[in-house]
């Protein structure tokens, strides 16, 4: 069993998000979900990027940080894509992190006003042509801080690993699937 804090993406807690987390459940891990949207969810992505700068950085820190009060520090933090900014920042910044797991985005450590912890792993996945990942000035400053492994599955969707999401790709999402569920029986182990 392993404790992970997940957060979500800019569309909110779907459905989709919810399954996900469940399927973590299902295979014996502990999984916190804190909601920095409130219950609200957005049917696109740039619906909810909108409702994110609506209420504007701070406010969005300032939930965020609620939402894992009180959590123990050793959890693997794992984001996707918004929530990937919240799971980098908790697992550069808070000791005791067991790992970090950035689904549909990575940034440059030093966009989050640190170094990545040494011999902290990592693992992003994301699409080849993902239109919101910036994979040469982001993911791979960040695999080059940390080390990280990187899978770039074939395609041009986001959330292609969220069930019910227009992006949805079954054969890369299980394969993504089987990716985190082995980085977290790593985790076990340590």
């Amino acid at each position: 069993m392993t404790e992970i804090v997940l957060f979500h993406h800019a569309q909110g807690q779907t459905e989709g998000f919810h399954a996900f987390a469940d399927e973590l459940r299902a295979a014996g891990h502990v999984v916190h979900t804190p909601d920095y949207y409130a219950g609200r969810t957005f049917p696109s992505v740039e619906e909810g990027v909108g409702h994110r700068d609506e209420l504007g950085h701070q406010e969005m820190m300032r939930r965020a940080a609620a939402g894992v009060e009180g959590l123990p520090s050793e959890v693997v933090w794992m984001g996707m894509s918004l929530g990937v900014v919240f799971a980098q920042l908790y697992a550069q910044t808070r000791p005791g992190a067991l790992g970090g797991l950035f689904l549909y985005g990575a940034l440059p450590p030093d966009e989050l006003g640190s170094a990545w912890p040494e011999g902290l792993p990592a693992q992003v996945h994301g699409m080849v042509d993902d239109p919101w990942m910036d994979w040469d000035a982001e993911v791979a400053t960040f695999a080059d801080a940390s080390g990280a492994e990187v899978f770039r599955y074939p395609g041009s969707g986001h959330l292609f690993g969220e069930v019910g999401n227009a992006d949805y790709d079954a054969e890369a999402a299980g394969l993504l699937r089987e990716r985190v569920l082995a980085f977290l029986a790593e985790r076990e182990h340590r």
